[in-house]
């Protein structure tokens, strides 16, 4: 039976959007098919239901998300009754939840709906859909008292209707408030309650929302500069040595066109990274010189420079008013609302309550999401040594926001702060003389150049280098190099693992990892594996990175490394051992390879399934392995595949995933004492998001964190 939960309120402005986003979040993670159905819509496009559709892959229809506009659903009820419009609502519901393993329903915004009994509506449809009711509360402005008279209230309204409550959220209350509203409310209610602190992350408009609304004109700015916030707003008409202290972190700065001064003295704060401006908004319909306009775009590239024909007074008026979306253009700020949601909700108790059945399926998303609470649920610390990189500032602001692990970030600060202003990026970084707060991810710079701990490193390196004719003095400019310094942060305990290659080789990653982290003595070899996340199931592909040409020792060490892997991130180990013949059907010094590892696992590992040599289509699919392997207890089931070379397995992942549309994963190496892990150099954000994650877990791996955050920063200072 479908499972549905419905996301309801009491009034208007209670920024719902942020748990109905976090409900979809936790569905998604234990079932593949999950719907959406507003029961009632306002004219015009969904914004809500156009992030949900981007950001989760819905192959939901828009047209079937939607009952009845409200225009209709007006005339309805006043032309037929309540319980016309009910049952209307309720057939079309029941149209989408039959396709569907989860419904989220989207109840109605209390915004000029023009219906009556609101509340009571909302209650009725939820017992009617069989939904379980997750009513949130606004408390913007509000006292602590307030928060929780109006939770109560809520509760007892929806209770006293009869609805199943799933728990009840309170939203947007003042952060001092928050916290005793929370206190006071604990255990006085019959169902979890959650306070979410005001965020003014997901109230600030972007720069893009600010050109909408004013309909201002673009002259400078690229697409990552219009989706900065704006935080604040910051009139421009003193002379500069006195406007210039009035810029605050994430300003839109509003002057007229013709104070070249203010706009270039703004910009080139901008540049030096204090403070990082979300961008210019230049009024009265006056344009700056050419010499200005060039000086503009070089001192800060990508800056929003925007432009509108009024006057300041009527633009104010005008930008106080705006609020900022959720909306599928603004997927930052979707990381925001997540962190705010899972640091706020208890989601293991949630997840529980929602009484949904986890899929047999284990989709891409569901991977990508287990991989993220894993290392959230145990917190450890990573280091990036590609510090200015943009997409790995681009992640480490996702990691952050999610709690997913602490982080330190190598490279000259000022360079990493400037960066990140002229991507607009919000990465709070700490300083140097600044504790880390335990209660959340935090990140760190640490400059391998002028740190002390590059004395350290290099009498370190040298000792481990010496039969190489390895000196202290060529050490000390080793060590310099940002894979080395990341690496021995990791051997030293200041990190429990690295992630880089984005901009640099795998030779530039690997190599420190095997001079200094090592390899485990019982591993025998390095190697990697990807998780190929299909459709309908996720397999893991070894070794597709590192070794050329392994032979029966290595493969077979290969195989149980893999199959320790995909066990350790819940890929039920079925090994498959790749040739290009099944069973005794071939012969030749490949096949007799394959055939002696497969041999080599079954001796050392009694305990682990697997096949070989065998087929790639004998291995994955029932139908041919019935007729090939039909007493194989992996033919057609593997779900650990091993090639017998780098050039097979690295072309058959590729081809794999550019043509089934999988999401590769990896590769995740093997073998190393601690954590070390490679990306592609044209890794995506979401691929280096997920390394890291990645990285995290194996970190977990029954040892203590090495606890960094605050060590690290403490010894690349003392």
């Amino acid at each position: 039976m479908t499972r549905s939960v419905y996301v309801t309120g009491v009034e208007r402005g209670d920024g719902r959007q942020v748990v109905e986003l976090g409900v979809m979040e936790l569905l998604t993670r234990h079932v593949d098919r999950v719907g959406v159905f507003r029961p009632l819509a306002h004219d015009g496009p969904d914004p809500i239901f156009d992030l949900l559709r981007a950001r989760y892959r819905l192959t939901q229809p828009a047209g079937t998300v939607v009952g009845l506009g409200h225009d209709e659903a007006a005339a309805l009820q006043a032309e037929k009754g309540t319980d016309e419009l009910v049952a209307r609502l309720v057939a079309r519901f029941h149209a989408v939840a039959s396709d569907y393993e989860a419904v989220l329903v989207l109840g109605t915004d209390f915004a000029d709906t023009g219906l009556p009994a609101e509340l009571a509506l909302n209650a009725r449809l939820a017992n009617e859909f069989g939904a379980a009711v997750l009513p949130v509360v606004g408390g913007y402005g509000q006292t602590g008292e307030s928060v929780v008279a109006e939770v109560r209230n809520a509760h007892h309204a929806y209770a006293s209707l009869g609805c199943e409550i799933l728990a009840m959220i309170a939203n947007r209350v003042q952060a001092p408030e928050a916290r005793d509203a929370a206190r006071t409310l604990t255990g006085h209610l019959p169902v979890p309650v959650s306070v979410l602190p005001e965020e003014p992350a997901l109230s600030a408009p972007t720069v893009a929302q600010v050109r909408d609304t004013l309909g201002a004109e673009v002259l400078l700015g690229d697409p990552a500069g219009l989706s900065r916030d704006v935080r604040d707003f910051v009139f421009g008409g003193a002379h500069l040595p006195t406007f210039l202290p009035a810029l605050t972190e994430g300003c839109l700065v509003i002057t007229p066109g013709d104070r070249a001064d203010l706009i270039i003295g703004s910009l080139a704060a901008h540049s030096a990274g204090s403070p990082a401006l979300a961008g210019v908004l230049l009024t009265l319909a006056e344009r700056p010189g050419p010499e200005t306009m060039a000086l503009a775009e070089r001192l800060a590239p990508g800056t929003p420079l925007l432009a509108v024909p009024h006057g300041s007074f009527p633009t104010a008026a005008e930008l106080f008013e705006l609020q900022g979306k959720l909306t599928a253009a603004t997927p930052r700020k979707a990381e925001v609302a997540l962190g705010l949601f899972e640091r706020h909700v208890d989601t293991p108790r949630l997840t529980e309550r929602l009484s949904v059945v986890r899929s047999a399926r284990v989709t891409p998303m569901m991977f990508e999401h287990e991989l993220i609470e894993r290392a959230r649920a145990e917190r450890r610390a990573v280091v990036l040594p590609e510090g200015t990189e943009e997409r790995v500032l681009r992640a480490a602001e996702v990691l952050l926001r999610r709690d997913v692990c602490d982080l330190t970030l190598l490279g000259d600060p000022t360079a990493v702060r400037r960066r990140t202003a002229e991507l607009g990026i919000d990465l709070p970084l700490l300083e140097d003389d600044e504790l880390p707060d335990t209660a959340a991810a935090t990140a760190r710079v640490v400059d391998p150049q002028t740190s002390p701990l590059r004395e350290r490193f290099a009498e370190l390196y040298a000792k481990l280098r010496a039969p190489r004719g390895v000196t202290y003095e060529l050490a000390y400019d080793v060590v310099a190099d940002v894979s080395y310094f990341g690496t021995l942060m990791v051997r030293e305990g200041l990190a429990d693992g690295m992630v880089s290659g984005a901009a640099h080789s795998t030779a530039a990653t690997i190599r420190p990892a095997f001079e200094v982290i090592k390899t485990k003595a019982e591993a025998g070899i390095v190697s990697s594996v990807f998780f190929m996340c299909l459709s309908d199931r996720v397999l893991a592909y070894g070794d597709c990175a590192v070794n050329p040409d392994p032979d029966a020792e290595q493969l077979a060490n290969i195989a149980v490394q893999s199959a320790g892997t995909a066990a350790q991130f819940g890929v039920e180990p079925r090994i498959a051992m790749l040739s290009y013949s099944t069973g005794t059907s071939g012969s030749g010094a490949e096949v007799d390879k394959v055939r002696r590892a497969t041999e080599l696992v079954r001796s050392r590992r009694p305990d682990l399934l697997v096949e070989g040599p065998i087929q790639y289509d004998a291995a994955v699919d029932p139908s041919v392995a019935a007729t090939k392997l039909p007493d194989s207890e992996v033919a057609g089931r593997a779900t650990v595949l091993v090639f017998p070379d780098l050039n097979t397995g690295n072309n058959t992942y590729k081809a794999v995933q550019r043509s089934a549309g999988a999401v590769a994963v990896g590769p995740v190496l093997q073998g190393l004492r601690k954590p070390v892990n490679d990306l592609s150099r044209g890794a995506l954000v979401s691929d280096i998001v997920n390394t890291v994650a990645i990285t995290a877990i194996q970190a977990q791996s029954g040892r203590a964190p090495a606890g960094s955050r605050a060590r690290a920063g403490k010894e690349a200072r003392a």
